[in-house]
């Protein structure tokens, strides 16, 4: 039996669908998870879609015995770190909990990882690592700087890893700075499913066609876009789960530590978003313009040429597609899981 590939925050929005692209791929997988902003039933449906089981560990990084444990009774040959907090605005009020969970979890799993000779790592990062960029498209050389705590624990993460490697050349870490990971898997079966309000706007934008919510709040018309909302480069989750298998088929070469943008390079306005979600729901969807939220910058996408030629990775689903899949998971799954 082949070493299994770990994956921490594997319930979540983004672990759950690279779960399926793994098993569908051929990789054994471990998934560690504290189900805190998410859901085991997501890896139940996963088994479903794919028709292999995984193996699940209901534990938080935090716990560092906990983290040994599995490192001890499972052969691990690669770890994909996704799990962490990741609301904005939530880590703007409480920055210490983000702190705690984001790098001490990660410290936690990096000592398992070393004292187990574990020493391959896909790392969850963010675009929100190059603060507000000067130019677009954004490339991988670009200056990093953050503008809340959330982005900090991330380029916190990055530094870290980029110190591990320098000292320790036998280290294989891929960081993925995603852009916005946004649609579902084509069966309807897994999606996004965020506990309470959402945080982000897809979802919110799901569950006002769905009637759950009145209106969409659209934070600032006044923008230097196009329409005057911020533009963003919304990546369909599917497309952003096969560019970890490409990453972790990339560590298997040993290159060191590589950095890839995964986005699609196109950038969306929040009104070109909701018109093409109507389109994908039949309906209309009322919003409202609202104050700008501090911390929000007008444009931000990608230049993925680099994920491109190096990982042979691009996204290719496009705008519709991802508001189709999103709208079949959100009507099949109104309540979520």
């Amino acid at each position: 039996m082949d070493a299994s590939i770990l994956v921490t925050g594997g319930c979540g929005f983004i672990g759950s669908h690279t779960v399926v692209e793994l098993l569908n791929a051929g990789y054994g997988t471990v998934v560690v998870d504290n189900l805190s902003n998410s859901s085991s039933k997501a890896l139940e449906r996963v088994e479903q879609i794919t028709g292999r089981s995984v193996k699940f560990y209901e534990k938080d990084l935090l716990d560092e015995q906990a983290v040994n444990d599995i490192f001890e009774k499972e052969d691990i040959a690669s770890v994909i770190h996704f799990a962490g907090l990741k609301a904005v605005g939530e880590s703007c009020r409480i920055p210490l909990a983000y702190f705690n969970n984001n790098i001490t979890g990660t410290l936690n799993l990096l000592r398992a990882m070393e004292k187990h000779s574990v020493k391959s790592l896909v790392f969850s990062s963010s675009a929100t690592v190059y603060g507000k960029p000067e130019s677009v498209p954004i490339k991988e050389d670009f200056p990093l700087s953050v503008s809340n705590p959330y982005g900090r624990t991330k380029l916190i993460i990055e530094d870290m890893l980029r110190d591990i490697y320098k000292a320790d050349k036998s280290w294989d870490i891929a960081l993925l700075r995603y852009f916005n990971p946004i649609g579902a898997h084509k069966s309807g079966d897994i999606g996004e499913n965020p506990n309470g309000i959402p945080n982000n706007l897809l979802p919110y934008v799901a569950k006002v066609a769905a009637g759950e919510l009145e209106a969409v709040n659209v934070f600032g018309n006044d923008y230097d876009t196009p329409d005057g909302t911020g533009v963003r480069d919304y990546i369909h989750v599917t497309d952003l789960a096969e560019g970890h298998i490409k990453a972790l088929e990339k560590l298997k070469s040993h290159p060191g530590l590589v950095t890839y943008n995964l986005g699609t390079g196109k950038g969306y306005s929040v009104l070109e978003i909701i018109q093409n979600f109507e389109k994908a729901c039949g309906k209309k969807i009322p919003y409202h313009i609202t104050e700008r939220r501090p911390g929000d910058i007008d444009m931000c996408y990608a230049d993925p040429d680099k994920a491109k030629k190096e990982l042979g990775w691009e996204a290719k689903r496009d705008i519709a597609q991802m508001c189709e899949d999103a709208w079949r998971w959100q009507s099949r799954n109104p309540k979520g899981f």
